[in-house]
């Protein structure tokens, strides 16, 4: 037998079939070559390829998942759900005479795969979009992810993975025949299979990855469908229905994707726009949350009635009063809603919406149910208004009724303490390891603790008369709070659980205004802030100054300006294109460490072009611009002076 060709044939049988959907033999002619191989491999192990079809049947058990980042942000698109809002898109970044490639929006699990030298190295789930979780192993088993591709320079290729419907049937009917709980739709059992620590397990669900976009690359190609057309010619499965339009030709696409949708043996939620012209797509940037130049235009929701049995209200860590539907379940596309946002005490008003009522809701993606009407005809008189609250449904306190926002104003209140507490001491925040829900809700309940300032006068004494609590234990949470302390300025900033201010505006505010960013009035001017986040940001500074100002004083969070530096750099902006010997982060730091100012896009303020090989659309521009270009080695003569 002559392995080496036995195994590319497989490899060819199994790309055709998985990857193509176009058979070229029949199962029994693969399966018996799959054997056959097989047999062979397990003779003589010391030959086996690991590129093999016969090693994607996992196997390697986990104790759990390693955290691991991406080397470029994974950003979330922004949603449209009409026309309109597209236009709207289109229109706010002056892209009517532009064209778009489209692609389906495929409902699934986003997953970051990384190649180096043409081997698949590592795979991330998309996480927060810059730290997520390993799943390589798990990866190798899904036939439609290469394991080598003909790329031999360091690429992240972004897709989705998903589970075939026929698939996901057969797991849950399994599921419910041996009395486990099922997934509740197939995204939940895409990213469950993704997440299983036996890798054997994700090789029999039959996952499916579709690639539909790059990361970190060295990619010359002038359009995106170029682009991407490249990455399935490297071995990856392409998804139906992609095409290049103009404006006006959207809708037409849109429709006919919605058509077919219901046809497709895996779910679609919407369809993907993109600005086709990668150059532009660069300039255009991203906000603190999405991609300006692409945005997921959604299909319409589903619209389902059912009764409404009650509304309770919720207290949220910032004092908001949020009325929350309780209603009779209802199956929308293989979810059971028991829930739906009301929004506020307005929207109930406007729309008249009483407990008891036949409500319409609807459901769409990822967006969280809601109640768009009621069904008034079919009254019976039984159905009692919903009562706008008059003292906070958790601790009785005084409310501030602004209309559509009922706050409470007890910074005492226990929802409001246990919730900011916990979130304050999460991971993305100060990182207070054993300050979880159940242990800030124990403080609260014993006295411990009234704000986030008290966690930083407990006493060891006082952590020993409580249930649970041992020396160990005490003293590791008291290590855990001190250990909070010095933190990086944007991470106590986050921590504070500002409405609309997350971890990405966080870093930009103290980049912008280090610790002063208490005192701020013009947060609007920063690239990506709004007017929303502005007076958010505004009114939590308003009613709380004197608490950021205590915990600053407990916490000493760190901000190092940096001093004017001199040198041949200072001042001058850059642009990095191109694959360098190093990251270009750092190439970016070394940079800004010498006072210059590091930018994406070139544009006729540019000083600079750090260039390496294979440079694309900022190496033309800047030619066309007269921007010096710099190789790695003139870079270094210039920071050298």
């Amino acid at each position: 037998m002559n392995y080496e060709k036995q195994v590319a044939l497989l490899k060819r049988y199994a790309y055709h079939y998985y990857v193509l959907d176009d058979p070229i033999v029949t199962d029994e002619e693969y399966d018996k070559l799959y054997h056959e191989v097989l047999e062979y491999e397990g003779r003589y192990p010391e030959e086996i390829d690991p590129d093999s079809p016969t090693q994607r049947v996992g196997g390697m058990v986990l104790d759990r998942f390693e955290k691991a980042e991406h080397r470029s942000r994974m950003w979330s698109m922004e949603d449209v759900f009409s026309d309109e809002e597209l236009h709207g898109w289109i229109k706010r970044n002056s892209l009517q005479k532009q064209s778009f490639y489209i692609e389906p929006k495929f409902d699934g699990a986003s997953l970051n795969l990384i190649y180096e030298n043409g081997a698949l190295v590592q795979a991330i789930t998309r996480g927060d979009g810059q730290i997520g979780e390993d799943v390589t192993q798990n990866i190798k088993t899904v036939p439609t992810v290469p394991l080598q591709i003909a790329h031999e320079k360091p690429i992240e290729i972004r897709g989705e993975i998903v589970i075939p419907l026929e698939m996901f049937e057969r797991i849950n009917a399994q599921r419910s025949r041996e009395g486990e709980s099922l997934f509740a739709n197939p995204r939940n059992a895409a990213a469950g299979s993704l997440r299983q620590l036996d890798s054997a397990v994700t090789a029999k669900r039959g996952l499916v990855f579709y690639p539909w976009g790059v990361g970190e690359n060295s990619l010359t190609q002038p359009t995106i469908d170029r682009r991407l057309e490249y990455i399935y010619s490297l071995g990856f499965k392409r998804p139906p229905m992609r095409a290049v339009c103009k404006a006006d030709e959207i809708a037409e696409h849109y429709e006919k994707m919605g058509q077919k949708r219901l046809e497709m043996p895996v779910m679609l939620d919407g369809m993907v726009v993109k600005v086709n012209d990668a150059a532009l797509a660069s300039d255009l940037g991203h906000t603190v949350k999405n991609p300006r130049w692409m945005v997921a235009y959604k299909f319409p929701a589903v619209e389902k009635s059912t009764k409404l049995l009650d509304v309770k209200l919720q207290v949220g860590r910032s004092g908001v009063i949020t009325p929350v539907a309780r209603l009779e379940p209802v199956n929308i596309e293989g979810v059971v809603v028991e829930k739906a946002t009301l929004h506020n005490f307005d929207e109930i008003e406007r729309k008249d919406i009483r407990i008891g009522d036949e409500v319409i809701i609807i459901r769409s993606g990822d967006v969280i149910p809601k109640i768009i009407k009621a069904l008034e005809k079919k009254r019976d008189g039984s159905e009692q208004k919903v009562q706008r609250p008059r003292a906070c449904p958790r601790c009785g306190g005084e409310l501030l009724d602004e209309g559509a926002l009922i706050k409470c104003q007890n910074l005492s209140c226990p929802s409001r303490v246990v919730n900011s507490i916990g979130y304050y001491a999460s991971k993305g925040c100060m990182n207070i390891d054993g300050l979880g829900e159940k242990i800030v809700t124990q403080l609260y309940r014993a006295g411990l603790v009234k704000s986030v300032l008290d966690i930083y006068t407990l006493r060891m004494e006082q952590l020993l008369e409580l249930e649970g609590f041992k020396e160990k234990k005490a003293g590791n949470l008291l290590q855990a709070i001190e250990k909070s302390k010095d933190c990086e300025c944007w991470r106590f900033l986050n921590s504070l659980a500002i409405e609309h201010i997350g971890e990405v505006a966080s870093k930009k505010i103290c980049a912008a205004y280090g610790l002063e960013f208490d005192a701020i009035r013009d947060l609007e001017e920063l690239d990506g802030f709004g007017k929303e986040m502005a007076e958010s940001f505004y009114e939590f500074m308003r009613v709380n100054k004197e608490k950021v100002r205590q915990l600053k004083e407990y916490v000493r969070p760190r901000y190092v300006k940096r001093e004017a530096v001199r040198s041949p750099l200072s001042g001058k902006t850059f642009v990095i294109t191109g694959t360098l010997s190093k990251p270009r982060n750092s190439f970016k730091q070394l940079l800004e460490n010498s006072g210059a100012k590091v930018t994406g896009s070139v544009s006729k303020n540019t000083d600079y072009l750090l260039c390496g090989e294979d440079a694309g659309s900022k190496l033309t521009k800047a030619q066309k611009l007269g921007v010096t270009v710099l190789n790695e080695s003139e870079f270094e003569a210039l920071l050298d002076g």
